[in-house]
């Protein structure tokens, strides 16, 4: 669970780009338990974000809570310090494998991954023991952890899995009331993916961290702990297993950019069957590509 401080930091954050989009100078601030709401936090938490808010010199007191200028980027906090421990080691050994620092079969200790994520090894330790449990990690008997590799089996249970979370969250998301913060974080989203289609092919290696931000974006919709910790397999499992084929990779990259934003053009549109169709063809094309990395992957350990 995050601690407090994060709690009201992620709750600010919240809260500043609601007060951007839909309140004027002058203007007073919602109610506590509104802003709660859109905060997605306690009230303890919100009242934190109204006395920091207040400090920064942008409501006019803690009573009346009327806005005396629109926020700007420097009161909003940085990303980095909304995330924990857990979320940091995640990020690196996602990043390590993405980008084929750890490739398939590679060792790794968990001395290296606490300095390269800024935690303890505990705290590593305790989280590589959580994500043993899907196959994909092990622990090497004299120390060290080794990725492993899965058949295609696995593989298929995975995705069809994987199709029922995704569906899920694009029928939360459609639920949701039209003054949902979650609406601003879409029309980033968009706004991201369009920037990056609008250079492919050659920026197509952006593509994997936008993907990761992509599926949590859904699979957030759920609030979940279960859905989040299955985002984390499927994450590790399709872009690791991608590495064994690299020969399509721009082309992959390119085509799911526009997958994605055909299915958050629907989202906006609150075009839930629309979204769904285009949800189903990134997932079939997702589950083709992961097909083929396994036969990759088995046709280099089985040559001939």
């Amino acid at each position: 669970m995050a601690r407090p401080p994060t709690i009201f930091k992620r709750s600010a954050n919240l809260l500043l780009q609601y007060i951007a989009d839909h309140v004027g100078v002058g203007e007073a601030l919602p109610t506590e338990q509104h802003m709660a709401e859109l905060g997605e936090g306690s009230r303890t938490a919100i009242r934190s974000a109204l006395a920091h808010f207040h400090e920064c010199g942008l409501i006019s007191d803690l009573k009346e809570r009327r806005l005396l200028r629109k926020p700007v980027r420097t009161d909003y906090f940085d990303l980095d310090e909304l995330r924990t421990g857990a979320d940091r080691i995640r990020e690196v050994l996602m990043e390590r494998i993405y980008h084929s620092d750890l490739p398939p079969g590679a060792e790794f200790s968990e001395t290296q991954l606490a300095r390269a994520a800024g935690t303890s090894t505990i705290s590593v330790r305790e989280f590589l023991i959580g994500f043993s449990h899907s196959g994909l990690i092990e622990k090497k008997p004299r120390g060290g952890w080794r990725l492993c590799a899965f058949d295609r089996s696995f593989a298929m249970e995975l995705a069809d899995v994987r199709q029922m979370f995704e569906f899920a969250a694009i029928d939360r998301f459609a639920a949701l009331p039209p003054d949902s913060p979650a609406f601003a974080e879409l029309q980033q989203l968009i706004a991201r993916h369009e920037r990056l289609g609008s250079v492919m092919p050659t920026h197509h290696k952006d593509f994997p961290a936008l993907d990761r931000d992509f599926h949590a974006f859904l699979m957030g919709q759920l609030d979940n702990r279960f859905a989040q910790g299955f985002f984390d397999l499927v994450s590790l499992v399709f872009h690791y297993h991608y590495q064994w084929d690299k020969s399509q990779e721009m082309v992959r990259n390119e085509y799911a950019v526009h997958e994605h934003l055909d299915i958050l053009r629907a989202l906006a549109r609150r075009d839930v069957a629309g979204a769904r169709e285009a949800m189903r063809v990134h997932l079939s094309s997702a589950r083709s590509t992961l097909l083929q990395s396994i036969r990759v992957r088995e046709m280099k350990a089985h040559p001939g």
